[in-house]
């Protein structure tokens, strides 16, 4: 489920925790695998909220039928308040994923799930054309079962300027992990069926992301023995800690992981500063590395070698 841009992106975020926090608790943590065990498992909890928000208010429908109906003075659109979305197929077979049901009756999960926000959402949701066309006939197809979900996801939660405010003050990494979650979704919704929500990465990228992990802490005084050099025309004290730790992610990944081609490397550490660090770090990184890489090949040092595909 989780990409290997993902884990570079936990394994970034556990080596800049450990590196400025004060907590006794958490730098006694070193190498950090249960605390980017704790990263990883927490962005399948964002994931999995972010599935069971939309479906809430797709459920929502069902309660404003009944409170509708049971309203003193009642009008024909109060007794008729359609529920054909209740049984869509798209959400039904979500919840034939035995993982997923598993998943979501975790405390957490349910906690972070606001009842106010579901109705204001649905209310929302209910006037717009989208809606209306949808449940304007019975007729079920999986395109438009999958497009009504996705439309609620996509326009009324990710899209709802105040839900995503709201997500930022409950969820202590949704900035960290906001932009992880919307890739989620949207494999999500390309094929939902082969989700285990209780296995969040293959014991081969877990393989790797505590070695990459531990391989950047063992090696960190070699890599800035790599990087420092390459700093001459930059203030060090103002090279933001993020592009430092990625600098030596991308050195010990280039080194010391040899079915990674460099190429794929470079790219993946530009693409992420670009996303998680300053407005100049994916300009930075990319040259820094490029820089690296070349003096390591003219060392020949570095060794590439045919990595088989698995799952």
């Amino acid at each position: 489920m989780i990409s290997r841009r993902n884990i570079r992106v936990k394994v970034m975020q556990t080596l800049y925790t450990l590196a400025t926090s004060e907590s006794d608790a958490v730098k006694g943590t070193r190498p950090g695998f249960a605390l980017l065990d704790e990263k990883i498992a927490h962005s399948i909890d964002l994931f999995t909220i972010c599935i069971l928000y939309t479906f809430k208010v797709a459920q929502y429908a069902e309660t404003a039928s009944r409170n509708r109906a049971a309203k003193y003075l009642t009008t024909s659109s109060d007794l008729n308040v359609s529920t054909k979305i209740v049984d869509n197929e798209f959400m039904k077979q979500t919840y034939a994923n035995e993982s997923f049901v598993e998943k979501i009756k975790e405390p957490r999960i349910n906690h972070f799930i606001d009842e106010e926000w579901v109705k204001k959402i649905y209310l929302l949701v209910e006037k717009t054309p989208e809606y209306i066309d949808y449940i304007s006939t019975d007729a079920r197809d999986a395109k438009s079962e999958k497009a009504i979900m996705q439309f609620i996801w996509e326009k009324h939660i990710h899209g709802n300027e105040g839900l995503m405010e709201h997500f930022t003050d409950e969820f202590a990494d949704w900035e960290d992990d906001k932009e992880m979650t919307i890739v989620l979704m949207e494999n999500f919704f390309k094929n939902q069926s082969k989700i285990n929500f209780l296995v969040p990465v293959s014991g081969e990228k877990k393989e790797y992301a505590h070695s990459l992990l531990n391989t950047v802490q063992e090696k960190a005084a070699y890599c800035m023995e790599l990087i420092e050099p390459k700093l001459m025309n930059w203030d060090f004290e103002r090279v933001a800690l993020i592009d430092l730790i990625l600098l030596r992610m991308g050195i010990c990944e280039m080194l010391y992981f040899p079915t990674i081609p460099t190429k794929v490397t470079i790219n993946e550490y530009i693409e992420i500063a670009k996303v998680y660090s300053t407005l100049q770090s994916g300009q930075f990184v990319n040259g820094v590395l490029d820089n690296i890489l070349k003096e390591l090949e003219k060392e020949d040092k570095i060794t590439k070698e045919e990595r088989s595909r698995k799952s």
